[in-house]
């Protein structure tokens, strides 16, 4: 297929595509626009990285920027930040080293991921607010770290990346103060749930603030101070990880169709509702299979696969994406902790008929040393559909959370993962394995299904 294809955005979903396109077109002219100095990094691996455990931000780098122009011939353009989409004219305008420039497209590719949400707070465009979605926002933290500035730091926010950030900070012998607006930790988690978590941060000694607010970041004498609850408190650093959004401006603007959260809107071979423009990664409501609809749910693995269609098709190729069940586990200091589906609340909120099952089963055979609780809840219709699955524990979560999602993947009711076949042996899992201890529970409580009325067929 001739022409050039134009893709926004060199991060994991852009430079698959790129990749992805490459391979399918050898002659097909790509060209990649990326606003930072950065591309194809992993971005979930800044927090190791400020806590010291990568050693320096190259490491985080898949290939540096000259292997993908010289190696796989992407003409890769770093610094230059899209700032307008003519979906008509099929032009893009965007501005490198600060120089407007214009570059026509026939397919086009939006993959400007995900934006970090930052509320409007007096204050935080001072140069020690980070919001540390950007490699160089890392770097230039992690060249206070090192230089043994930063004795006190507050984190807004107690979802995944405020709490990663606050457990890279406390590695670094910082006191952390997190500020959350809600009542507890980790909104994508269940009460319940997220009450253990909760337990987990404070007991590594994190002030950890809920239902509190930060109204105010401001200077005192060239003291930093930030003000939560009408309190002032001094701090040499402030870290907003109040959330995502999905950075679909341009192609919003340009009469995009978007979806939940105000994401882009793609069908199962990521074309948006622009002729000739496609989308994938973190700037995308992909199909879910759980809820069956759109889904704004932003993770890593998604982003490379949907970049890996997007590029395919683009291209000329054929490829298609199934969807997601929305699965993520993280590390919460010394807990794993695992999600997959749809929580209780979030089902409900869906409007489905749902319910919980929680069991506490052991992740090794309980006479085998490391062995440790591991908390399970599955939630699932009356019936028995299942619909989601959280995990926390010290030990084994991440192999167990992948179970439940194949799991949803495949449709499975509870009584179908009870009579799952899995592995035994003393120092990976117990003959009573914590997820089928929890499936028999919601077996065992299960509604039957309803008689069929007199005269009806199956």
């Amino acid at each position: 297929m001739d022409g050039r294809l134009v893709i926004i955005g060199g991060g994991a979903a852009g430079m698959s595509a790129a990749s992805a396109a490459r391979r399918v077109d050898a002659d097909l002219e790509v060209v990649v626009l990326e606003a930072s100095g950065y591309a194809a990094y992993g971005m979930c691996g800044i927090p190791y990285y400020l806590a010291g455990l990568v050693e320096r931000a190259e490491d985080l780098l898949a290939y540096p920027p000259g292997y993908f122009r010289e190696r796989r011939g992407i003409d890769l353009r770093l610094h230059a930040e899209a700032t307008g989409l003519d979906p008509a004219a099929r032009i893009v305008h965007y501005v490198q080293d600060g120089r407007a420039a214009r570059l026509s497209y026939d397919r086009l590719i939006v993959a400007a991921g995900g934006a970090p949400t930052v509320p409007p707070i007096p204050g935080l465009g001072d140069p020690h607010v980070f919001t540390v979605r950007a490699l160089e926002d890392a770097m230039a933290l992690r060249g206070l770290l090192d230089a043994g500035r930063v004795g006190r730091a507050l984190v807004v926010g107690a979802g995944y990346i405020g709490l990663e950030m606050a457990e890279a900070l406390a590695a670094r012998g910082v006191s952390v103060v997190v500020a959350e607006l809600l009542p507890r930790v980790m909104p994508n988690l269940d009460e319940p749930v997220a009450a253990l978590v909760e337990e987990e941060v404070r007991r590594h000694g994190i002030d950890l603030r809920l239902g509190s607010g930060l109204t105010e970041v401001r200077r005192r004498g060239g003291t930093l101070e930030a003000v939560i609850d009408g309190e002032g408190a001094p701090v040499d650093l402030v870290v907003v990880a109040a959330g995502v959004r999905a950075a679909t401006t341009i192609a919003a603007g340009a009469g995009a169709a978007t979806g939940p959260g105000g994401a882009l809107l793609v069908d199962d071979r990521m074309r948006t509702s622009l002729p000739d423009v496609f989308a994938a990664g973190d700037c995308i409501a992909p199909h879910h299979l759980v809820l069956g609809g759109p889904a704004f749910v932003p993770l890593g693995p998604a982003a490379n696969k949907t970049g890996r269609v997007a590029g395919t098709v683009a291209a000329g190729g054929d490829a298609t994406f199934r969807g997601i069940v929305g699965t993520a586990v993280v590390k919460v200091f010394d807990l794993g902790v695992g999600r997959t589906g749809l929580t209780l609340a979030e089902a409900e909120a869906a409007g489905l008929a749902a319910v919980a099952t929680d069991v506490v089963g052991k992740s090794r055979a309980k006479y085998y040393p490391g062995s440790a609780p591991v908390h399970v809840r599955l939630v699932h219709e009356p019936g028995g559909r299942l619909l989601g699955a959280q995990m926390v524990g010290r030990d084994g979560v991440a192999k167990r959370i992948d179970v439940a999602a194949t799991a949803l993947q495949a449709g499975f009711d509870v009584d179908d993962v009870a009579a799952l076949d899995l592995s035994y042996a003393p120092p990976y899992a117990p003959v009573y394995e914590p997820i089928l201890l929890a499936a028999q529970a919601a077996a065992r409580h299960r509604e039957p299904a309803a008689p069929l009325a007199r005269g009806g067929r199956l």
